[in-house]
């Protein structure tokens, strides 16, 4: 695969000690039907095996670039992620979760037939009966559906500049990046086509917090 500098679409994969799901992420990118894409995976200070389960793409896709940084959770590892994207479209892939071959196209067809519309979110599938907790009263449960899934942000790269990324919360930060873009930008939530497969492993943040 011939590297481009300029791909189209950066998708960006912060993982922490996730050495096990990791292929399934990567190769659901690889196996995508829209092909000018480039994969950052964001090392958030793993101890794992890491480096070692994903080095073998890294040798072998140039367009999978890897970063290594102090374990700063997932809203700044994002952050370094956009930082150093190329491409015209963000996106994000959680290092448990994997697209379905049709994701990268299906959402790069959308945004660019709404032509106002600067990012989307939705279109996921998942497991119906997850509860998390809801980011506004924390003493109740809310379903699944009724959340933004960063995974499932894809947007055109200078929403995310504009917007200076990711805030540094425990909690919610894709809620917090959507309601700031709700302000500023046109923004879409869509339910089809659901081509993200959202997983809930035992470390999910969804599940711990």
């Amino acid at each position: 695969m011939r590297f481009n500098c300029k791909p189209e679409i950066s998708i960006i994969m912060p993982t922490f000690n996730r050495a096990r799901h990791l292929e399934n992420a990567v190769q659901s990118v690889l196996a995508q039907t829209f092909s000018n894409w480039e994969l950052i995976i964001i090392d958030d200070g793993s101890t794992d095996d890491t480096f070692g389960t994903i080095n073998q793409y890294i040798l072998r896709y140039p367009n999978i670039r890897y970063m290594k940084q102090s374990n700063r959770k997932a809203a700044l590892a994002r952050n370094a992620g956009i930082q150093a994207s190329f491409g015209r479209y963000i996106t994000f892939l959680d290092s448990d979760d994997h697209y379905l071959e049709n994701h990268l196209e299906t959402r790069i067809t959308l945004i660019e037939e709404m032509r106002d519309v600067v990012m989307l979110t939705g279109g996921f599938l998942c497991d119906e009966t997850i509860m998390v907790k809801d980011c506004y009263h924390p003493d109740k449960l809310i379903g699944i559906r009724e959340c933004v899934l960063c995974g499932t942000m894809f947007g055109k790269k200078e929403l995310f500049f504009a917007l200076e990324g990711f805030r540094d919360l425990e909690y919610a930060e894709d809620t917090d990046l959507w309601e700031r873009a709700l302000k500023l930008f046109s923004v879409k939530k869509i339910e089809e086509p659901k081509t993200y497969v959202y997983r809930q492993t035992d470390d999910s943040i969804t599940r711990n917090y």
